[in-house]
């Protein structure tokens, strides 16, 4: 029985580790099982990559607040396919925790006690560096994240979609095969474009050598060698790849902005999925 479960995937290591290990830990663990780095969930979330190291450090108090705890957490659950209200449960929990062992080892305040109460005039000053506090975190979320940039769903926007002429699946819908046939990439150099600000890529050989990892600007483009052994790429932003074989193009990996791991993209890997869509096109 013991081999059955192995060999079904991770879910015993999951119903271990939600017993014995902090949501910290969980996350971390299945960004590694997905094989993807921190550099890439920064990117792919746009959430400062040490707010995300320290998230996984279990480090909630380096964060802004405990709404950026919370908001933040969610956002990486989503990219690493682990359910948001469960993490976030799990986030208040470690919160909660956190406040009462500082609470234990500062002794407390026991209601009742005049001694320990603060005065009146502490009181005021802490109600208004509370709101001058607040008016600074707005100006510095609005500034720092710009709009809609912080915690948010991993939906493409419409801008990041390709322009119809990119895709070019639609080349040989006129019906004629001579016209498809000699528009269709054969072979030949294969070269990634990107086509907007922040795609970050990671290309790889399949278990070996890294090939490039970092983000390309639009414009920017990546030619995999030749001679790389099953070429493989991570990506959070796929719809800014366009793809060329030989200098003519193929559609790209996804035409929606979310996150790719261990793609192959040899010439052929790309031929054969290239082919694969023209036949379920032609099906339907």
């Amino acid at each position: 029985m013991d081999s059955e479960q192995d060999s079904t995937g991770e879910e015993p290591t999951d119903l271990m580790e939600s017993d014995t290990a902090s949501i910290g830990d969980r996350l971390r663990n299945a960004r590694e099982a997905k094989r993807l780095d921190v550099a890439h969930i920064a990117a792919e979330t746009r959430i400062p990559q040490r707010h995300l190291e320290s998230i996984e450090a279990g480090k909630f108090d380096a964060l802004p607040s405990r709404t950026y705890a919370i908001g933040f957490a969610k956002t990486y659950a989503r990219a690493v396919g682990m359910d948001p209200a469960e993490v976030a449960e799990a986030v208040r929990e470690e919160l909660a925790d956190g406040h009462s062992r500082a609470s234990a080892l500062a002794g407390g305040m026991e209601p009742g006690d005049p001694a320990k109460l603060p005065s009146a005039g502490l009181a005021w000053f802490g109600a208004i560096a509370a709101i001058i506090f607040a008016v600074g975190l707005f100006f510095f979320y609005n500034t720092y994240f710009a709009a809609g940039t912080g915690p948010a769903p991993l939906i493409a926007e419409a801008e990041d979609s390709p322009a119809p002429e990119q895709v070019p699946a639609q080349a040989g819908a006129t019906g004629d095969p001579a016209t498809a046939a000699s528009a269709a990439p054969t072979g030949g150099e294969v070269v990634f474009t990107a086509t907007g600000e922040g795609a970050w890529v990671r290309f790889y050989e399949e278990g070996g050598e890294r090939l490039f990892e970092g983000v390309m600007q639009e414009g920017d483009t990546y030619s995999v060698p030749a001679d790389a052994q099953d070429p493989r790429l991570n990506t959070g932003r796929p719809n800014l790849l366009t793809i060329t074989i030989g200098g003519k193009s193929v559609p790209p990996i996804s035409e929606d902005m979310v996150p790719v791991a261990d793609a192959p993209v040899s010439a052929a890997a790309l031929l054969a999925r290239t082919d694969d869509s023209a036949n379920r096109a032609s099906a339907n």
